[in-house]
């Protein structure tokens, strides 16, 4: 009896742990899928899509001691343009503290609506064309390039590769004027061969 309360008190904590760490940051994560009308996990901004609690790689739980150290040094980049290496962060999370810093993103958490504004249209970590502040009102990932609305993504991939696709274009066009050509060529052939036989 006293092993079953057990278990069953360990499996409800576990549970709500885990609730708690898919919310680690709710107004952010609550804009953005009000915002974008897609569902997004910590993996946003964190190394571990379930958040930094836990034992996983990227999580606080399997950090040794060097990267303990870098931790407690991304949790004190309270002001701007400070350089963050946090273990459980992932670039964009990196680059939000050293954009903002953690006092003013902290302070962003009672508007989360002014968060977009706030960290500005110059970051691009995943360099697709979208910048990050539209990701994340996109709800897309900004750490992965193939990740982001689709509409966005070709206007994006067609501006960097303009000159391939113009040059397709012209290669295509002379390929079918070329061959236009050589079609009225033969068809010219014949007709003088057919006059030459009257």
């Amino acid at each position: 009896m006293r092993m079953q309360r057990y278990i069953c008190t360990s499996l409800l904590l576990c549970f709500f742990t885990s609730l708690l760490q898919a919310y680690a940051y709710p107004e952010f994560y609550e804009y953005s899928r009000k915002v974008s009308g897609r569902a997004i996990n910590c993996a946003l901004c964190h190394s571990h899509g379930d958040g930094p609690e836990g034992n996983g790689a990227g999580q606080i739980g399997s950090l040794n001691k060097e990267e303990m150290e870098r931790l407690m040094k991304a949790r004190a980049a309270f002001e701007p343009n400070q350089k963050v290496d946090s273990p459980i962060l992932n670039e964009f999370g990196d680059e939000i503290i050293h954009t903002l810093g953690k006092k003013k993103f902290l302070e962003l958490k009672t508007h989360p609506q002014d968060f977009a504004k706030e960290l500005g249209d110059a970051i691009d970590v995943d360099k697709d064309g979208i910048k990050d502040a539209e990701e994340f009102l996109d709800g897309t990932l900004p750490t992965n390039g193939e990740n982001g609305h689709p509409l966005k993504l070709f206007f994006a991939n067609l501006k960097k590769n303009i000159f391939h696709v113009i040059f397709a274009f012209l290669c295509v066009g002379l390929l079918f004027y070329g061959f236009a050509q050589w079609l009225v060529k033969i068809h010219i052939d014949a007709v003088l061969k057919e006059i030459k036989k009257e």
